[in-house]
């Protein structure tokens, strides 16, 4: 090999590792988003999980309507996941309960995870989930369906410009990050 190819080479060599690094650090980001967009919507109170709490006034606002529409996403999964009641309308104030049925059509199994994410972003700290499948972690069998609940409350205090809000979940496998191999 000449001095000239040999140079060639090692440069080749050198890009070579520097890629499969880069890759590297690419595919650890990747399967740190899910947790890492987690802990900053806990963090902002954007996720709006495993609350409990009630309205403050426990009072319903039958004077005024709001409309709520459902979205659903099943990220790359591949699945079939659907609001079954994808627009509802509801005073401020009132519990109600919409549903979503999801249908893992994959022939594996897989854990999931369903992130919310409002429009307008401002609702999101006005929309109370007491009961949602997105608190946690769902698995689903191979061919597996399921229907799910969300029991929400919109509160009172919403601000009086705001007559339609959003609410789109979209799921995500967390089956390595679970531990179990798929």
């Amino acid at each position: 090999m000449t001095p000239v190819n040999a140079g060639i080479a090692g440069r080749n060599a050198l890009l070579a590792r520097k890629l499969v690094i880069i890759a590297g650090m690419m595919a650890c980001f990747g399967f740190l988003l899910v947790p890492f967009y987690r802990q900053i919507c806990e963090a902002t109170g954007i996720s709006q999980s495993r609350i409990t709490a009630q309205t403050a006034s426990g009072q319903s606002d039958l004077a005024r309507t709001v409309t709520v529409e459902f979205v659903a996403s099943s990220s790359a999964l591949g699945w079939t996941f659907e609001a079954l009641d994808p627009i509802v309308q509801v005073h401020p104030g009132q519990s109600t309960t919409v549903h979503y049925r999801v249908v893992n059509t994959t022939g594996r199994r897989v854990v999931a995870q369903a992130v919310p994410s409002y429009a307008p972003a401002l609702a999101a700290s006005h929309f109370k989930k007491l009961k949602c499948f997105c608190f946690d972690r769902q698995t689903f069998a191979p061919g597996e369906s399921r229907d799910m609940a969300v029991v929400f409350v919109v509160e009172p205090d919403l601000p009086a410009d705001i007559a339609r809000i959003s609410l789109s979940y979209t799921f995500f496998d967390v089956t390595q990050e679970a531990g179990g191999a798929a």
